[in-house]
This record gives C-alpha cells, sequence and structure tokens, in this order.
C-alpha cells in the first residue's frame, strides 16, 4: 500500500460505468419484471452500493475509503440492446474513489449477467470504465465524449444508494447538485 500519512485530506469524487449487451427479447424481460430472479435493475444496484463499499475487501492494496457518497443507476436502452450502469462515489479523505465507483459498476454488471444468464449466457459485459475523477489536489480528470457513445444513462425514478422524491421523467442527471442531496 502506498504511505499516505503525510497525505491531506480533500474531496474525492469520481463517476464509472458499464455495460450489459443483451438481445431485444432478454431486455424486454427485464424491463418487464419477467426475469425468474427477480427485479434486475434493482438487485444490481444494491449490488453495485454493497460492492462499493466493500472495494478495501475486494481489491489488494486498495486504501479503506470513509463514502460520503455512492450512488448507482442501472438504466434499460433499447437502442443499444444493453442495461448501462452509472455510478458515483465521493469520500474526504487521503485516496482517491475511482476503484470504489469502478467496483460498484463492474459488480452491478455482473449481477445484471448472473440475473439474465439462464435466458442469455452469451450476454457481453464491456465498457467498464472511468468517467471523471476529481480531488482537492490533482485536480479533474474527465474522459473526452463523457463515456458510453457520449450519452447518459435513461432517466428513471430508481436508483440504489439515494431516495429520489422525483415523479418518473422528471429526475436531475447524475451528478447535478439536486441529485446530490436527494430532491
Amino acid at each position: 500500500m502506498a504511505d499516505l500519512s503525510d497525505t491531506q485530506f480533500t474531496l474525492h469524487h469520481a463517476e464509472a460505468e458499464a455495460e450489459v449487451e443483451m438481445s431485444q427479447e432478454t431486455l424486454s424481460a427485464v424491463i418487464d419484471g419477467a426475469v425468474a430472479k427477480g427485479d434486475v435493475l434493482s438487485v444490481a444496484e444494491l449490488a453495485g452500493v454493497m460492492a462499493g463499499k466493500r472495494t478495501a475487501d475486494l481489491i489488494p492494496l486498495v486504501h479503506p475509503a470513509n463514502l460520503t457518497h455512492l450512488l448507482v443507476n442501472a438504466s434499460p436502452d433499447r437502442a443499444a440492446g444493453a442495461v448501462r450502469i452509472r455510478t458515483e462515489a465521493a469520500a474526504v479523505g487521503p485516496a482517491g474513489v475511482e476503484v470504489e465507483a469502478l467496483t460498484a459498476a463492474s459488480v452491478a454488471a455482473l449481477t445484471v449477467y448472473d440475473m439474465i444468464r439462464d435466458l442469455e449466457p452469451g450476454a457481453v459485459l464491456r465498457a467498464v470504465r472511468l468517467i471523471s475523477s476529481s480531488d482537492g489536489a490533482d485536480g479533474e480528470w474527465r474522459r473526452a465524449g463523457d463515456g458510453l457513445d457520449g450519452q447518459r444513462p435513461a432517466r428513471s425514478i430508481r436508483t440504489a444508494g439515494r431516495i429520489v422524491a422525483n415523479p418518473p421523467g422528471s429526475r436531475p442527471p447524475l451528478g447535478s447538485p439536486s441529485r446530490r442531496h436527494g430532491r
């Protein structure tokens, strides 16, 4: 592990994403709640939150992060034939939260695969990647194109890690100030 004893505590924020590609028939089953194991999107979001919180237990040499924010959103994308997963993580401390955001996205994607594998064992996990990171010392980094084809995930009222009181269709995008405060 890196020695962080002389590192200042700063606010760290990271966004990551993943995608699970599947047939339109399987995607329809996910959207309609017709998958035998249950609500794929909600379970994947919850699994992502749980994994993000346990990153230091899963990845060797990662410093434990005292997360102050972890959000996982799994949204169906009919045009792409996929479930898109977008995550956000934040903490105040000496180390970044990029791996926490990536872990949450990866495990959410694996959960989608696990829940649909009886319907489609050939589903493809792809595009697990960091979208942005920032901290008080090193500044900001953002992936050109803002991720999967430069598109934000479809808006959805469900999001693990945050209670959202907005009606369907009026939800603010990930990362907006109103989303960070749960409004």
